[in-house]
């Protein structure tokens, strides 16, 4: 069993030379063979979280530690988190003209595995067109070059396979469910339920209730203003539906705060 711990985490943005601070405390455990829901207002540090997790450099950790299997990875690079084991799906992720899809994902896999243990090309085909089938994604995507003339179902779909491919410790789900038909949302969650066990735990940000019909999750956490002010199950989230954020924020005595 593999953790991420997250403890005292505060983040800062730099605005015309101006440090401004997103998070301002979070104390966060995740282990795998758990689901974390994070939801919370537009503008409250959900995305932050995420970002600042994977290393984002434009993200700015002033204090607190993010530990991953006890080692505190705060200072190392994105590639190094993803080789100990995160992943991030994006909410917009980025086309890579000339790189097929095959192609980038078998380097990647190849670039967390010691140089005489690369995965054989037979053996790769063979978890592909696996994973691809479970996704129901037309085999001609592999070769398409990476999210290039994507729509937006197909590019979360396409992050899903890369999820299954990779098998990260710990995924770290930035609003998987945007722009998603109904459809392609329960595609996208049967292969997120397809990773959960012992080896894989899974962090969601998300507004709406819908993904975690689907993806139910062991914890759901509040995050307003830049800190996680309130924790429970997926109950929780069903209350939010019901009652929103205005109501959480009156009880708990704080300033509501919701940004586009």
């Amino acid at each position: 069993m593999s953790s991420l711990e997250i403890n005292n985490l505060h983040v800062a943005v730099e605005v015309n030379g101006a440090q401004i601070e997103i998070l301002k405390g979070i104390d966060l455990q995740l282990n795998t063979n758990e689901v974390h829901a994070i939801m919370g207002p537009n503008g409250n540090g959900k995305s932050t979280l995420s970002a600042a997790i994977m290393g984002n450099p434009e993200y700015i950790v002033t204090a607190g530690t993010i530990k991953l299997d006890g080692q505190d990875i705060v200072g190392l690079p994105v590639d190094e988190r993803a080789r100990l084991g995160l992943f991030l799906g994006m909410q917009y992720p980025s086309e890579i003209p000339g790189v097929t899809n095959a192609e980038f994902m078998r380097a990647a896999i190849n670039s967390r595995r010691p140089e005489n243990d690369k995965i054989s090309v037979m053996d790769f085909i063979k978890k592909l067109d696996k994973n691809m089938e479970l996704l129901n994604m037309k085999e001609e995507m592999a070769e398409r070059y990476l999210n290039e003339g994507f729509s937006g179902g197909e590019k979360k779909r396409n992050e899903i396979l890369q999820l299954m491919m990779l098998e990260p410790k710990f995924a770290l789900l930035d609003e998987i469910d945007s722009g998603l038909d109904i459809d392609a949302l329960k595609v996208v969650s049967k292969g997120v339920n397809a990773m959960r066990g012992e080896n894989f735990g899974a962090m969601i940000i998300t507004h709406y209730q819908r993904l975690l019909d689907y993806i139910k999750p062991d914890f759901v956490h509040i995050l307003m203003d830049g800190k996680i002010v309130k924790t429970g199950d997926a109950e929780l989230a069903k209350r939010l539906e019901k009652e929103g954020y205005a109501k959480i924020a009156e009880e708990l005595g704080l300033e509501y705060k919701d940004e586009d």
